[in-house]
């Protein structure tokens, strides 16, 4: 009757928890950090990874450039060993192939090669066909030429085949084509048999053959060929 109603405040009930003040942590009851929290200042890793990185990439370059000098150094001193010695090896050749096949025996020269333990030098002499042929059927003799060569390029079939009519025992091997030739059929490279023949020379004189027939000579073998046409 003319009386408002004042809005009554609650009465804890005696059984309820006590109210927890404000500011104070849920868990702890610490009073919490208010405001920007402060960072710490950390230490980025990527650099320390990188610089660890290049590192390790410089020690490898360096061990590689060492084994490799290592194994090189190893295998020019076997080879420069040479444990059966040397062996020279001569091939006269028609003078329209000279210089393609001296530019082969300097590139085996310089590698070293070894056969049946000995190294192997390549002499290349170049004499025209028809000189081998009088020197190797004995109507010159064989001195006339500087003995009888370990094998022979001519630049025809033509001249293998006087050759293996008048004389077949000279002939060690069944000639093989090494590169066009002029007159067709190719360059053929015949080994020889000579008083100074043994396994060792035949041997190296049919691995320079070979070596011949590989594209970098072939290439220069074909060259000498058309320019000769």
């Amino acid at each position: 009757m003319g009386r408002h109603n004042l809005a009554e405040e609650p009465v804890p009930h005696p059984l309820d928890p006590p109210s927890r003040s404000a500011g104070r942590s849920e868990t702890t009851g610490s009073h919490r950090v208010v405001g920007k929290q402060s960072t710490r200042r950390r230490i980025a890793k990527w650099p320390i990874a990188v610089a660890g990185l290049v590192v390790l990439v410089a020690l490898g370059i360096v061990g590689w450039n060492w084994a490799d000098g290592e194994l090189n150094n190893r295998a020019e001193a076997q080879a420069a060993s040479c444990s059966g010695g040397r062996t020279d090896v001569r091939i006269v050749v028609t003078p329209q192939v000279a210089r393609p096949v001296q530019t082969a025996a300097t590139r085996w020269n310089q590698d070293l090669t070894v056969v049946h333990g000995s190294c192997v030098h390549v002499d290349v002499q170049s004499r025209p066909a028809p000189e081998v042929l009088t020197a190797l059927s004995g109507k010159a003799g064989p001195e006339t030429i500087g003995g009888v060569p370990d094998g022979w390029i001519s630049e025809s079939p033509y001249w293998v085949t006087k050759l293996s009519q008048t004389t077949p025992d000279v002939i060690g091997s069944p000639a093989m084509s090494v590169g066009g030739g002029p007159a067709g059929g190719g360059y053929l490279f015949v080994a020889l048999n000579g008083p100074s023949t043994d396994e060792t020379r035949q041997r190296a004189t049919q691995s320079f053959r070979a070596f011949l027939k590989e594209p970098a000579q072939l290439a220069d073998l074909a060259a000498a060929g058309a320019a000769a046409r």
